[in-house]
């Protein structure tokens, strides 16, 4: 008996050893193919941790080393931690996809240097591009005050770009830029892979001659688009080769009428595969009438594109647009003490349009104010497909032309009975072979024009292209200040101390029109953080502190003794 119970045990402890040593081969050899072989489980609803495919693409495609100096590194408040973290994750995972061709160092800036070298590599980095950022901790006694650079200075050979980990965003709160800029790392982060490899960018052509809006009402779309594109401005004059050497041109709110010369040139540009992004303002507004007298008319604008647009499959309204859900302007309801008494009032002329498509150019976009909107029609074009971008609200109000607008009506509250028409479309996305609109009368000017027949081929049916056409030309303007030139964001309203969505929108058409759909997909892409309670934090500190402190502990004594008593009730037997 006591022999078997020999061999029983000895077969145990033969066992139990094999087992181990198979338990860490099996680890050794997980290790081994997961340093050759990166895998990430992602299960968060919206698949947070996962690359979208172009960024993927991008890193495999990496022919050499893209170096990250990080200035982000020492201890920060809570929110920079995070976000310093995120940004951490996020390089490490980029490492893993590009097969080790990205490379970084977390650098603490001046650690270990004087007060003058502490300030010229300060200097330095300024001068760069990267934006300090003060930080001020509030501890029980005192409050303290710290200089950071949350940013990078990246290096692929032998050009310099810089990755801004973190923007706030206006005036907006601290806690929601930390939070979009967490959002935004994996697509700053690509952006300026990208511009490192990009060799020659694609050309943007603001077209001029016609009254369009001018270089500081464009300066901040056009400094946005800078950033994946060379931007200029160029007049058609007539010139056949002035758009040659265009991928895309904006015409940004004409205000007088096009030739029939410079029509053509635009049209044959879209012949030969130009995409176009068309801001066009069908009514015109006197705005310095209404400014100084407080009213003005809506009168139809005259540009004589309608026939062009209409055969690409577009027709823009002579009519304004009210939205019960808009925007507001302040007016003076009296004086208190000797001083204007200004107050904000609803301003139905300003629509605020929040996107609902899946399309990627307005996919999951915040609100885009508009001003003095009109609306637009899609017509049968053969083979054309057509795209609503962007409608107002469920309540919206049609004014003819010409249309009386007063600033007084805003004392009038605006009554939801009366916006009877909804969702009007003001943006629409048109793609396809388009056809001349030129088709069967040639403008005479050329017919003659013996440089026109000898190297150009009048083209009736275009290459495959595309165009936006949006009924608003305001959606581009910036603000500005006259007296000392400071340019205001796009979007930004100085009443409301509120940034919209139009910059956004305006580059995700540029990047669309040009096949960008990378960069479209990486801004487009939500990201839920899961935060948490800050009043609850604050007041249930103590005991959140106490659960997870004790209760691991407690976890840990209670599995404990329950292997104790069953060990000892298996050897008892």
């Amino acid at each position: 008996m006591v022999a078997e119970k020999k061999i029983t045990q000895s077969k145990n402890k033969r066992r139990d050893i094999i087992s181990v040593f198979i338990l860490i081969g099996i680890i050794a050899l997980t290790n081994f193919v997961g340093a050759f072989y990166f895998k990430r489980f992602d299960l968060t609803s919206e698949k947070r941790y996962t690359l979208a495919e172009s960024t993927k693409t991008l890193l495999t495609n990496l022919d050499d080393e893209v170096y990250f100096k990080v200035y982000f590194d020492g201890d920060f408040n809570p929110s920079f931690t995070r976000l310093k973290n995120e940004a951490k994750e996020i390089l490490d995972e980029f490492r893993a996809y590009s097969g080790n061709q990205i490379q970084y160092e977390f650098i603490v800036p001046g650690e270990g240097l004087n007060t003058d070298e502490k300030s010229n590599l300060e200097k330095q980095l300024y001068e760069k591009g990267l934006v300090p950022e003060e930080v001020f901790e509030k501890n029980k006694d005192k409050t303290s005050q710290t200089l950071i650079w949350p940013g990078a200075i990246v290096s692929h050979k032998g050009k310099e770009a810089v990755w801004k980990i973190f923007n706030r965003q206006g005036n907006t709160d601290f806690e929601i830029s930390v939070n979009n800029s967490v959002k935004e790392l994996e697509y700053s982060l690509t952006n300026t892979i990208r511009k490192l490899q990009r060799n020659k960018k694609q050309e943007v052509t603001f077209i001029e001659g016609h009254y369009e809006l001018d270089t500081l009402s464009i300066s901040d779309l056009a400094r946005g688009l800078s950033e994946y594109y060379t931007v200029n401005k160029t007049p058609i004059l007539g010139k056949l080769g002035a758009l040659d050497q265009s991928d895309a041109i904006i015409i940004a709110q004409p205000d007088s009428a096009f030739s029939v010369a410079d029509q053509f040139i635009i049209d044959q540009y879209i012949m030969r595969g130009g995409k176009v992004l068309w801001l066009i303002d069908p009514v015109g507004i006197n705005r310095d009438t209404l400014q100084m007298k407080g009213f003005t008319l809506g009168l139809t604008r005259p540009l004589n594109i309608d026939n062009m647009l209409f055969k690409y499959g577009v027709r823009l309204n002579s009519v304004l647009l009210q939205d019960f859900q808009c925007s507001v302007i302040p007016m003076n309801i009296g004086f208190k003490k000797g001083q204007p008494n200004f107050k904000l009032f609803p301003w139905p002329y300003s629509p605020l349009v929040l996107p609902d498509g899946s399309h990627p150019i307005v996919k999951n976009l915040d609100l885009i104010k508009f001003d003095y909107v009109s609306s637009l029609d899609t017509i049968t074009a053969k083979g054309i497909k057509k795209t609503i971008l962007l409608s107002t609200s469920k309540y919206t109000k049609i004014i003819p032309t010409p249309a009386r607008i007063y600033y007084s009506s805003v004392q009038i509250p605006p009554k939801e009975s009366q916006f009877l028409n909804n969702y009007v479309p003001v943006a629409c996305l048109l793609e396809g072979e388009f056809t001349s609109f030129a088709e069967n009368r040639l403008p005479s000017i050329f017919l003659t024009d013996s440089a026109f027949n000898s190297k150009n081929k009048f083209i009736e049916k275009g290459k495959k292209t595309k165009m936006i056409v949006v009924a608003d030309g305001d959606v581009a303007r910036n603000d500005f200040s006259r007296s000392s030139g400071a340019v205001y964001p796009l979007g930004y309203d100085k009443f409301t101390k509120q940034t919209y969505a139009n910059k956004t929108f305006l580059l995700n058409c540029v990047n669309y029109l040009l096949d960008d759909e990378g960069m479209l997909q990486l801004r487009s892409r939500e990201v839920t953080l899961r935060l948490l309670d800050k009043k609850k934090t604050n007041l249930q500190r103590g005991k959140w502190q106490m659960i997870n402190v004790l209760m691991p502990v407690m976890l840990l004594i209670v599995f404990g003794l329950i292997q104790f008593f069953l060990r000892k009730r298996k050897f008892a037997k």
